[in-house]
């Protein structure tokens, strides 16, 4: 892991390539990053031509967290413009592993480092806005990070207007009009958010709350891919029904919505 530390775009290189040693694939097209309870929606995207363990790629730390499966699968989907490659990466590190941000990061530079133009990142969260119901995908349209981290050092100033690509959101929202936008909030956790925290992150202008994404996005963005991310709205926040939260309530909702997201991201992945 310490070349990670000291070169990590390196290191993203040389996993991108020991991924290309794997699939046979030079390049790929298309990266999905899948969160808590997510993993069950890949089914939709039929069967992947190579699978294969994350710590068989440099850099790549064994997963810690439930949900989250430490595997890489490589598919090859009839998109409308020709054959897709897509890579999905079943599983992510946390800020909150207190590994730092190099391994959090990993994956998105990868795939970037791997050819994959547009990145497509999701996570389970918490509906702050009350709007929103259990079980409901959301777009991320902006993000408020609580973290005051960055995955990016020196003076490299990127603008971030548009990290969460305007352009794949219509393109999303013309297959399913239906799906909402909202602003994400980046906490670090472990521990999930008191009332009192939900209370003030809604009164600045936030409807979800989640635990990653956010490094991943201004990471990928940075060096030039597109940025799709996607909430699955797996829990009410802290103090919106009273209820405590519990990791296992993310998990089940994942697993119902399994299907719904399955199929969006299918035909997510056929327009890109």
């Amino acid at each position: 892991m310490s070349d990670l530390y000291s070169d990590p775009l390196g290191t993203a290189v040389l996993a991108a390539a020991k991924i290309a040693e794997i699939t046979g694939k030079s390049k790929h097209d298309i990266a999905l990053v899948m969160g808590s309870g997510w993993m069950p929606a890949t089914d939709a995207l039929g069967k992947p031509t190579h699978e294969f363990a994350v710590t068989e790629v440099p850099g790549f730390p064994a997963p810690t967290v439930v949900g989250h499966g430490g595997l890489i699968r490589s598919y090859e989907i009839d998109g409308a413009n020709g054959k897709i490659q897509a890579l999905v990466f079943l599983g992510r590190t946390h800020l909150y592993e207190g590994k730092g941000l190099e391994p959090v990061v990993h994956g998105a530079r990868t795939a970037v480092k791997a050819g994959c133009k547009v990145v497509v990142l999701t996570n389970a969260c918490g509906g702050i806005n009350r709007d929103y119901k259990v079980g409901q995908p959301v777009l991320i349209r902006d993000h408020i990070s609580m973290t005051a981290t960055s995955p990016l050092i020196g003076a490299d100033f990127v603008d971030l207007t548009d990290l969460y690509s305007k352009r794949i959101r219509e393109l999303v929202k013309s297959e399913d009009p239906s799906l909402a936008e909202g602003v994400y909030v980046h906490w670090r956790g472990p521990a999930y958010e008191t009332p009192a925290e939900i209370n003030m992150l809604r009164t600045v202008g936030a409807d979800l709350v989640g635990m990653s994404t956010v490094p991943e996005a201004i990471a990928a963005h940075a060096l030039g891919a597109e940025v799709l991310g996607i909430s699955l709205v797996t829990n009410a926040a802290a103090g919106v029904t009273g209820e405590k939260l519990s990791h296992a309530e993310v998990m089940e909702a994942g697993q119902a919505a399994a299907g719904r997201m399955g199929e969006l991201l299918a035909k997510v992945l056929k327009q890109l």
